[in-house]
């Protein structure tokens, strides 16, 4: 690493199933740091889920230390009721990273696949193994920590545009 590396986390959102991926980027250098599944009991409230998937992300925070986040946007879909609950869930994949004082991206789950598939509407299976290339040797946990480490491979590109632009506004 160059130390100009950034430790980024990605969060799928979801009441059920939140995912999350920690990846270190060090310009066109990807490394896989961690990924997992906070899980909720579908028979408890809604409260009690959402404060679950709030202490378990923010111990994901405290263990990984990431220097920004990146969420994917939701969707609306055709149950009302299904949509608030994930709005909600959504609402715990922002607010943990911003109480860790970092800023959080957004990124539309078509933007997140042409960012790393090239396509954006590509697969669950092509995002997944798109994942494994970048990032050779990585052990995902199940769907949503897939997805959720491409939201972060995602955010990690736009960062290093980002700072590209700056850097050569700043030479200009």
């Amino acid at each position: 690493m160059t130390g100009a590396a950034m430790r980024v986390i990605g969060i799928d959102p979801g009441l059920r199933n939140l995912g999350w991926g920690v990846i270190e980027a060090d310009g066109v250098r990807l490394r896989h740091i961690g990924n997992g599944i906070c899980h909720s009991d579908p028979t408890a409230t809604l409260a009690a889920r959402l404060l679950d998937l709030h202490q378990q992300l923010t111990r994901v925070m405290a263990r990984f230390l990431p220097d920004t986040a990146a969420v994917e946007q939701t969707f609306v879909n055709k149950d009302a009721v299904a949509t608030l609950k994930l709005g909600s869930a959504r609402g715990i994949a922002l607010l943990v990273p911003a109480q860790a004082g970092l800023e959080v991206g957004e990124y539309a789950p078509n933007a997140v696949k042409k960012a790393v598939v090239g396509v954006g509407k590509a697969a669950k299976e092509q995002v997944e193994h798109m994942v494994r290339m970048q990032l050779p040797g990585v052990q995902i946990e199940g769907p949503d920590a897939a997805d959720a480490l491409a939201i972060a491979i995602c955010h990690a590109f736009h960062a290093q545009s980002a700072r590209a632009m700056m850097l050569a506004g700043q030479k200009a």
